[in-house]
């Protein structure tokens, strides 16, 4: 399996190694690289690479705070690993979170940006302590059921699939979560500098995602100056890659044929 040494940390990646215009996918929290097994059907046409964030998947960290910037810095640092001079980036939740980070890091280097339900301000007061709450008690008793099957439900709601990343979740170390969670309930607020990223973007959420919806879409769009606008997936739950693959692959190769 490959695996890069960057800022640190042994960073876990799939590399489909094609010619064309590189897209870094990021997931989000308790997600893997592998929420995008569906969009490697893109590397007919684009270099798809995909990454396990700090704390996630097969990525090996020090365990240490760290911040979304770290992450964007991580990110970075992959397409320096893998010679990549120029790169898309597709963020879901949190990994949109770490790929605005990266467009305002390296301006030069990111050429587009696809962010789904990712939301860049701080967590309202009540879903910061409903959030405080869930990964307060996934560290301390681990992933019993009635944390596991309210985040399923949240954020992949397809039994399925629930069933499969319920299983992930119950293989993992509880006190992997730490880091992670921290990293999502500290974050800033850094909507007012989305308006400084000049690549084009795109925007899209999931039409039965309880977690982000028309209205933040809509507020996200206006707040990145090169916005070519918002696309509804139809019947999409939070985490869209995974759970309708075909209307966001669509959406993405309409969205860079057109930049």
């Amino acid at each position: 399996m490959p695996f890069a040494e960057i800022n640190g940390q042994r960073v876990h990646y799939q590399d489909s190694g094609g010619d064309g215009l590189a897209l870094v996918f990021s997931h989000g929290i308790l997600m893997d690289h592998e929420m995008f097994a569906a969009q490697q059907e893109l590397d007919r046409e684009f270099r798809v690479i995909t990454w396990d964030a700090r704390g996630h998947g097969l990525t090996e960290s020090d365990g240490r705070p760290f911040t979304y910037w770290d992450q964007a810095r991580d990110c970075l640092g992959l397409l320096d690993h893998l010679e990549i001079e120029q790169a898309a980036l597709v963020g879901v939740a949190e990994g949109g979170l770490t790929s605005v980070r990266a467009a305002l890091l390296a301006p030069d280097r990111i050429v587009a940006l696809a962010l789904i339900s990712a939301l860049p301000g701080e967590e309202s007061p009540r879903a910061r302590e409903f959030y405080g709450q869930m990964f307060g008690r996934w560290f301390t008793e681990g992933p019993i059921d009635e944390l596991t099957t309210v985040f399923a439900a949240l954020t992949i709601n397809e039994p399925g699939e629930n069933a499969r990343w319920i299983a992930k979740w119950r293989d993992r170390d509880r006190e992997l979560i730490a880091e992670p969670a921290t990293c999502l309930l500290e974050r800033e607020d850094i909507s007012e500098r989305l308006r400084h990223i000049r690549c084009p973007a795109v925007v899209m959420y999931g039409t039965a995602d309880p977690l982000f919806g028309a209205q933040e879409a809509e507020e996200l769009s206006e707040a990145l100056r090169y916005c070519f606008g918002v696309v509804p997936i139809e019947g999409g739950a939070h985490a869209t890659p995974l759970t309708a693959p075909e209307q966001v692959n669509g959406a993405l190769a309409h969205f860079l044929s057109e930049i």
